[in-house]
């Protein structure tokens, strides 16, 4: 998968601007998908290019003009194309699990630290994603069909975070362990 496809997918049936974009995967992509700014700056630029996306330029008084981007028939059947394509489980790759094979190297108590903050971290964005689910997803029986995936790939980031939190309870007993 490409970021483009990811770009195509949440501009969806609107239009947004490079920022919106941005703060969109900031919020509620990252569970899935992360993008620097610059990066999506950067393929909204080339799916452009494609005639995948159109931008309008929407003039602002005081401020600069906002560039709205908006998919296009090409871009929905680049999007369509993708989709039909098998999807293969992407590799880890994972900071913290080369950290606890080296972690022989330091006392036990720098790597239990360091799990201890992790698991705070993935406690802090769980929070955060069952604080959406809440708001946005309270009455899953009356969620429409496009309301519904963007639930499931939520419950996927809860769960993935819920994961985190217990291998870093089940790591912190077992390396705590004498």
């Amino acid at each position: 998968m490409a970021l483009a496809h990811t770009i195509l997918a949440a501009l969806g049936t609107e239009s947004y601007s490079g920022y919106d974009l941005w703060k969109k995967f900031s919020q509620s992509i990252k569970c899935y998908w992360q993008a620097s700014q610059q990066q999506i700056y950067r393929e909204l630029g080339k799916l452009e290019k494609e005639g995948a996306i159109v931008s309008e330029i929407i003039p602002q008084e005081g401020r600069p003009d906002k560039k709205l981007y908006q998919i296009t028939d090409k871009g929905i059947e680049i999007l369509k194309d993708w989709l039909v394509e098998p999807s293969e489980p992407m590799a880890v790759r994972e900071e913290l699990l080369v950290k606890v094979i080296a972690a022989k190297l330091l006392p036990k108590s720098v790597i239990l630290q360091e799990i201890k903050r992790r698991s705070q971290v993935h406690a802090q964005q769980l929070s955060h994603y069952k604080e959406i689910a809440k708001e946005k997803f309270s009455d899953v029986a009356q969620l429409s069909y496009e309301q519904k995936c963007s639930y499931l790939t939520l419950r996927c980031g809860i769960r993935y975070e819920s994961n985190w939190i217990d291998w870093c309870e089940e790591a912190i007993a077992l390396l705590s362990e004498e």
